[in-house]
């Protein structure tokens, strides 16, 4: 398939923060004591922090902390370490290569002021025609609703679009939504 336009997540795509994103969740989640494996981060990639700590509360039968506040504190910690993104280089060539020749998105399960800022620290937010997050859609990854609403924003059938995405939640989103689905941990995983 030509694809007439890409669509990418950010955070462990375009941009190198699965990292950051992690140290902060251990700062809350001890200040809180909650059990946050680190298996189980990964594999909540793409879900908003706010769905992930009422997750956590439920199976942990909590009831002493406001998941919102929580998530708010986890993205002010995520925030101090804002000078250390860099990009996922691999995926950023691919998106440079297209630049200017095919629309292009950014589908994320981050916050709208989380992802501009990390787009713009990479200098690449004008790449793309439309941004969509988490506070855009009712229904998060692995529903398909933040892709199709970006190929809806960039005026495409979202079975014209390909995406790319790191986490398993996010492809099967993708696919969800009727779009060519690339993987991008081989391009920057060591291989095992």
């Amino acid at each position: 398939m030509s694809p007439q336009a890409l669509i990418f997540d950010c955070d462990g795509t375009l941009a190198d923060t699965m990292p950051l994103h992690w140290r902060a969740w251990q700062v809350v989640t001890a200040r809180y004591r909650i059990h946050f494996p680190e298996d189980r981060f990964y594999a909540l990639g793409g879900v908003p922090s706010r769905d992930i700590l009422r997750l956590l509360m439920k199976e942990q039968g909590r009831e002493d902390f406001d998941p919102l506040v929580v998530a708010r504190e986890k993205e002010q910690e995520y925030f101090t370490l804002m000078p250390h993104v860099g990009p996922v280089t691999a995926v950023v060539e691919i998106a440079r290569e297209h630049r200017g020749r095919l629309p292009m998105g950014v589908a994320s399960g981050g916050s709208r002021h989380s992802i501009t800022t990390v787009l713009r620290h990479l200098g690449i937010y004008e790449w793309f025609g439309a941004v969509v997050t988490n506070e855009d859609v009712v229904n998060q990854k692995p529903a398909p609703d933040i892709f199709l609403e970006a190929a809806r924003r960039l005026g495409v059938p979202p079975m014209t679009c390909r995406a790319f995405e790191d986490t398993d939640l996010g492809l099967t989103a993708i696919r969800a939504a009727g779009m060519d689905a690339v993987d991008v941990r081989p391009l920057y995983m060591p291989v095992v």
